[in-house]
C-alpha cells in the first residue's frame, strides 16, 4: 500500500497514528490512557478511533518488519500458551531460536496436530527463518506427529531431529512472559480477527525490542525512525 493510501481520509497526522500505535503495542496502557496522553498534547480524539488504527496499521506493521528481520539459527524451540478470546481460550503457538529470538507465532481456535502442521508451515514460508536443523518441543504428542506428516509430505527435510524436553524449552516459555504480560492488561479480545491482528503488532514489536532486525535500531529513536522509514514518513 502507498503512503496517500495507506494513510488516505485520516484526521491526523501519520507520525501521531504510529505514534498511539507503537504505544499500545509496546506498553502497558489501555486505549483510554492514550486518549489522556494525546489530549495533553492538545490532541482530542476517541478511544475507539485508535483501536481502529491498532488494528489497522498492526497487521500492516508486521508484514512490513518482516522484510528487515535478520535471518535466525535452525534450533528451534517451540511451545504454545493460552489466550483468552471473547470468553474462550484459544492457543497461541510460538517458535524461537536457541538464541531467543523470534522465528514466527500462530493464533489457534483448536490444540491439534493441524494446527501444528499450519503453523510450522506459515513459518516456513518467511524469508528470515532458517530451516530447522532440530526442533525442541514440549509433551505435546500433536508436534511430533505434525512434524513426520510434514515431513512424508516433503514440506520439511527428512533429517530434522525433533527433541521433547521440558528444559530445553524454557527460553521459549519465558519468552511468552512479554506477550502474556501485554495482553492481561487488555479487558478482553472481543474477536479472533482482532485477536491475530493486536498480536501480531505485539509480537512484531517485541521482535524489534530484541533487536532482530538488520538496522541500527538499539535506541528508542532510532526505532521511531526505523518504523516510519517502513511507512515513508519523514521523522
Amino acid at each position: 500500500m502507498e503512503k496517500q493510501n495507506l494513510f488516505k481520509w485520516k484526521h491526523y497526522q501519520p507520525d501521531v497514528i504510529l505514534l498511539t500505535v507503537r504505544w499500545y503495542l509496546r506498553y502497558n496502557l489501555s486505549f483510554r490512557d492514550l486518549v489522556e496522553m494525546m489530549g495533553e498534547r492538545g490532541l482530542c480524539m476517541a478511544h475507539t478511533t485508535i483501536m481502529r488504527w491498532v488494528h489497522q496499521y498492526g497487521p500492516e506493521l508486521d508484514e512490513r518488519v518482516r522484510r528487515h528481520l535478520k535471518l535466525t539459527n535452525d534450533s528451534w524451540r517451540v511451545d504454545e500458551t493460552y489466550v483468552k478470546v471473547k470468553g474462550q481460550w484459544t492457543y497461541l503457538y510460538r517458535a524461537v531460536d536457541s538464541e531467543g529470538n523470534t522465528i514466527d507465532f500462530y493464533l489457534s481456535k483448536t490444540r491439534n496436530k493441524q494446527a501444528a502442521k499450519r503453523f510450522f508451515k506459515k513459518a516456513l514460508a518467511f524469508s528470515h527463518v532458517s530451516t530447522p536443523r532440530a526442533i525442541t518441543v514440549d509433551k505435546n504428542p500433536a508436534y511430533p506427529i505434525a512434524i513426520q506428516e510434514l515431513k512424508e509430505e516433503k514440506k520439511m527435510p527428512k533429517g530434522i531431529e525433533v527433541r521433547q524436553s521440558k528444559y530445553l524449552n524454557n527460553i521459549v516459555e519465558q519468552d511468552h512472559r512479554f506477550i502474556k504480560k501485554r495482553l492481561s492488561t487488555m479487558l478482553s479480545l472481543k474477536s479472533f480477527r482482532t485477536a491475530k491482528a493486536i498480536i501480531s503488532g505485539i509480537e512484531v514489536m517485541h521482535m524489534i525490542k530484541k533487536k532482530q532486525v538488520y538496522q541500527e535500531v538499539k535506541s528508542v529513536p532510532n526505532q521511531v525512525r526505523f518504523i516510519h522509514q517502513l511507512f515513508g514518513i519523514a521523522s
